[in-house]
This record gives structure tokens, C-alpha cells and sequence, in this order.
């Protein structure tokens, strides 16, 4: 007997059929003598549908009220799921992230994992049910309900699976596996049957929508390997797990696209000390996540001053322009603008460790196609750069014919 933890999407849950479609795949692993916990998303476009109810009431709504919330989502899930289970002629028993034992700390909106008790868990599975439980959430020590950010339930299925021992761990999607683009922007790309923690990581942080980026970093802190695959057929997905040397024949693994970025420039900061460090931290005070970070250094009347440019999820671009400009008494610049009309392109491969020239090669594919540079960043096996969101397709299939067709 395994253990298996399955996680279903939003568009795997969409609606009534596709949850007895879940149901069904559920009861055939049953059937072949497995424990099997259900981890589920809200249906498809609720959050967002929830979101958008409290933004009609004010731009601002608190944090923990939004959690009360968007928690509903995935409770309307989960026992919509144990009603089709229950009709299948198996126990099943429906658990919120609390009830599960899932922890967290006290940041509403995005709080962090601090432990799970799987106890109720285990229990439940013992006599016999089906588990499901809802992704995306957790209760603090006080017993606050709390999210985890957007793509919780990835992380919800993962920790699960490491703190129950799971055998095996399946992500469900509404995509056969991780492709080497987004086949939507880029009809060339081709699924991956294996890729690195590593690789997976810098794609999700990149913007790839497969995998939530905590999710795949608690997936190697904790080596739990994981299958990304279609709820919507039969086909193997791709294995994600620990590098292993054959991955550094492939140079580029994969290329990304983020449109939800936003940029901050803060114009006109007096060159001292100390400057950064204040708008970085009442950034990081405000759980506010800072992506790329550019500083240009000039002259305003004799006197040298900064401006300095970073990027921000664009959900995060009300409440960080509001950080900043509670800021301008005590730093001193001259004003604080925003850009959401930007993109973030990322190529991403543990063979670039070995393989000089990349960034050269893609800077030269972006000036052929007339696609302007505004911000670079680099890691081991990862080159982004940021461009006009206008721009952002037609660079993603340029860099990807170049690299990996």
C-alpha cells in the first residue's frame, strides 16, 4: 500500500463534471489499495471572482479579512469533492488547512509554513476515507485563518507530502507537464520529461505558471520529487527532482514570461549611506517581495543623487508606492513613479554553469527583433531581462526558436 498526495488546479475543479472526473482518477487509485490525500484549489476563477467583490468596496481591503475571504473558495471545494467521492461508494472526509494541522505564521496574505501535524490525517486515513483537504491555507498558533499566496495549494500539496512521508506526490494541472515555454504564447514548445529543482525554481520565479515558486523550494529543502501531469488524460507529466550530471548537456532548459510585473523608480535620493538599506526594509517590513534591482548614480545642482528602479509583483504595486511615499520626508528624493507596462523574459539552464556566451546570444536575438533593454539580472543558470510588455511574446518565441528549436 502507497501513500499518494494528489493535488488538483482550479481548472482540474472548474466545474461540477470535472470534479467527478476527479473523483473518478481518485477512485482508481483507491482501488488499486492506495491511501490517497486530495489536496484541491478553489474553482476555477472564484478567487479571482472574490478578489474582485471586496476591490468594489474599497482598493485596500484589509489582509485578514481577506483571508476570511478567499478561504471560502477551497472550502466550497473540498466538500464538493467528498460529495462526488461519497457517490463513488468511498469514505471521504473533507479537512480546511486548519483542520489538516497546517501552521503558519501570522503574515495574512502570504504567510509562511511554520509546521504540520498530520495527526487528523493519519487518523482519517486509517479508517479508511479518502482525505481532502484545502489547499492555499492554514491557521496561525492563535487560530487565525491565513493564505498562503498565489499557487498555495502547490505549496499545500507538497509540505503534506513531506510531513505524512507520501510515496508519491502528483501535481494536477490542466497541462500535460512543464514545457519549454508556454505552448499558448509558443506552439513549438515541447514537454520536459525531467528537470532539476534548480531549473524549476528559476522558471517559477521567472513567471513560469506551472508551479508556485515556494512550493518547488520547500520541494528540495525537503527532496520530495513530484510529477507534474494533466488531470485531463492519462499521459506521464515530467518528474521534478535533484540535478543529476546528464542535465548540463542541455545549455537553455527552458524559457519564461512574466507579465505581472510592475517597476517602482524612486527619482532623485541623495547618494548617502544608509538610503537603500530604509527603502528595502520598510519594503521587506511590509512582507513587499523586490525582484530586480537597478541604481543609476548623476548630478541634480552640484549634488550627487540616485534613482533607483526595482520590480514588484503588480498586485504588490498599490501597497508598495504607498511604502515609498510614506518614505519621502525621511529620504529625501524627489518622486516616486510606477510602470506596469513592463515584462519580465527569462532563460533558465544548469548548463549555462558551463557554457560561456549565453547572455551575449540572447542580447543579440532581443536587438535583432528591435526589443529594448531595461533591466538585466543573472544568476548560475539564469539570465532575465526586463522589456515593454508590448514586447514580451514576440521576444519569448524569438529566444526560444534560437536556444531550444
Amino acid at each position: 500500500m502507497a501513500l499518494i498526495v494528489q493535488k488538483y488546479g482550479g481548472t482540474s475543479v472548474g466545474n461540477t463534471e470535472r470534479i467527478k472526473n476527479v473523483a473518478r482518477r481518485v477512485a482508481k487509485s483507491r482501488a488499486e489499495g492506495d491511501q490517497v490525500v486530495v489536496v484541491v484549489s478553489a474553482m476555477s476563477g472564484v478567487t479571482d471572482g472574490l478578489i474582485r467583490l471586496a476591490k468594489e468596496i474599497t482598493a485596500l481591503p484589509s489582509e485578514r479579512e481577506m483571508d476570511m475571504l478567499l478561504a471560502t473558495g477551497e472550502q466550497q471545494t473540498i466538500a464538493l469533492t467528498a460529495i462526488a467521492l461519497h457517490t463513488q461508494g468511498l469514505g471521504a472526509v473533507s479537512f480546511t488547512g486548519g483542520q489538516a494541522g497546517i501552521v503558519t505564521d501570522d503574515v495574512h496574505t502570504k504567510a509562511k509554513i511554520q509546521n504540520i501535524n498530520p495527526e487528523e490525517v493519519h487518523r482519517a486515513l486509517d479508517q479508511g476515507n479518502v482525505v481532502i483537504v484545502a489547499g492555499f491555507q492554514g491557521r496561525t498558533k492563535a487560530g487565525q485563518i491565513t493564505t498562503l499566496g498565489r499557487g498555495g495549494s502547490d505549496l499545500t500539496a507538497i509540505a503534506l507530502a513531506a510531513a505524512l512521508k507520501a510515496d508519491l506526490c502528483q501535481i494536477y494541472t490542466d497541462v500535460d507537464g512543464v514545457y519549454t515555454a508556454d505552448p499558448r504564447i509558443v506552439p513549438t514548445a515541447r514537454k520536459l520529461p525531467e528537470i532539476s529543482y534548480d531549473e524549476m525554481l528559476e522558471l517559477a520565479g521567472s513567471g513560469a505558471k506551472v508551479m508556485q515558486l515556494r512550493s518547488v523550494e520547500f520541494a528540495k529543502k525537503f527532496n520530495v520529487v513530484f510529477e507534474v501531469r494533466s488531470s485531463l488524460n492519462e499521459n506521464p507529466g515530467t518528474i521534478v527532482k535533484e540535478e543529476m550530471q546528464s542535465m548540463e548537456d542541455v545549455v537553455v532548459r527552458g524559457v519564461s514570461l512574466d507579465k505581472n510585473q510592475a517597476k517602482i523608480t524612486v527619482w532623485g535620493v541623495p547618494d548617502r549611506p544608509g538610503q537603500a538599506a530604509r527603502i528595502f526594509k520598510a519594503l521587506a517590513d511590509n512582507s513587499i517581495n523586490v525582484d530586480m534591482i537597478v541604481q543609476n548614480v548623476s548630478h541634480a545642482g552640484g549634488v550627487r543623487v540616485t534613482d533607483i528602479s526595482f520590480t514588484v509583483d503588480k498586485a504588490d504595486l498599490p501597497k508598495g508606492s504607498k511604502v515609498i511615499e510614506a518614505l519621502k520626508p525621511e529620504v529625501g528624493f524627489t518622486e516616486c513613479t510606477a510602470d506596469e507596462s513592463i515584462s519580465k523574459l527569462s532563460i533558465v539552464g544548469v548548463g549555462m554553469r558551463s557554457h560561456s556566451g549565453v547572455a551575449a546570444r540572447m542580447f543579440e536575438i532581443l536587438a535583432h527583433e528591435g526589443v529594448n533593454i531595461g533591466m538585466i539580472s543573472t544568476s548560475e543558470i539564469k539570465v532575465s531581462v526586463v522589456i515593454d510588455l508590448k514586447d514580451g511574446e514576440t521576444a519569448m518565441r524569438a529566444v526560444h526558436k534560437a536556444f531550444l528549436e
